[in-house]
């Protein structure tokens, strides 16, 4: 069964991996460190909000698609996916900005549970009910 919806939000997470791998390697390279984050703030917040993407997204995806093969209604992906994909992109701009509390941060993280919640309830409810 083919899952376009998902498969939306989950190229555009996917490219956003890129997008924050690439800002490691370049950090890397101009700071030539060849592993880790080689004592410095801005490469080491760099590797977190990479990291923190990749923790993160896959379960709200994992969701997504689990709520859309149980016959969840595309209004109902589509926000869950917005705010997801809202939520990542604050994180990672709050993060990359400032190791501290920031809006970014917050909001971000708020977002993403959001949307965790509301995919956890929504597979139980459209696996269960339909």
């Amino acid at each position: 069964m083919p899952l376009p919806i998902t498969a939306i939000y989950a190229a555009l997470l996917a490219l956003l991996v890129i997008a924050l791998g690439s800002r490691i390697v370049w950090l890397r390279r101009t700071h030539r460190v060849g592993l880790g984050d080689g004592g410095n703030k801005q490469l080491a917040r760099a590797v977190r909000a990479h990291g923190n993407l990749v923790e993160h997204a896959p379960m709200a995806l994992i969701l997504m698609a689990a709520c859309e093969l149980n016959g969840a209604p595309a209004v109902f992906l589509h926000a869950i996916g917005v705010t997801l994909l809202v939520g990542r992109l604050l994180h990672a701009q709050g993060l990359s900005s400032s190791g501290g509390v920031s809006f970014g941060r917050t909001c971000g993280t708020s977002l993403t549970w959001i949307v965790l919640l509301a995919g956890s309830l929504g597979a139980l409810r459209f696996a269960l009910i339909g």
